[in-house]
């Protein structure tokens, strides 16, 4: 699988629950990244959300993610909108996995700075 490259749109919900409110869209690219004994990607996403309070902003994350890990720490680059300068880091857990399809919570810590123009 090393070298494979997948891309991703996938729903933004609230919780877990398929019939949850969705919040926005979780997209972007993902590459295996591990030649060694430990699976890992290499993360590039961004957030756009697309209804609420955050409607028409997003966050970027992008960084290693060694999905074996129950817990795995990415960095947030980046954001638009309401998440202007944004920095962080978003915590992602594997919360079910069937095949290749997984439902992963992501707990996301955000500072940032909105710039009123």
């Amino acid at each position: 699988m090393f070298g494979s490259i997948y891309v991703i749109d996938d729903p933004l919900t609230a919780t877990s629950d398929p019939k949850s409110t969705v919040l926005g869209r979780a997209q972007g690219i993902y590459a295996m990244t591990s030649l060694g004994d430990e699976f890992s990607l290499l993360m590039t996403l961004t957030y756009s959300f697309i209804s609420g309070p955050y409607n028409g902003s997003s966050i970027s994350v992008v960084g290693r993610n060694p999905v074996m890990r129950d817990v795995r720490e990415m960095p947030i680059i980046g954001g638009t909108g309401v998440f202007q300068l944004a920095r962080g880091y978003c915590l992602a857990d594997t919360h079910s996995s069937d095949g290749a399809d997984a439902v992963i919570w992501y707990n996301v810590t955000v500072l940032h700075y909105y710039i009123f123009v």
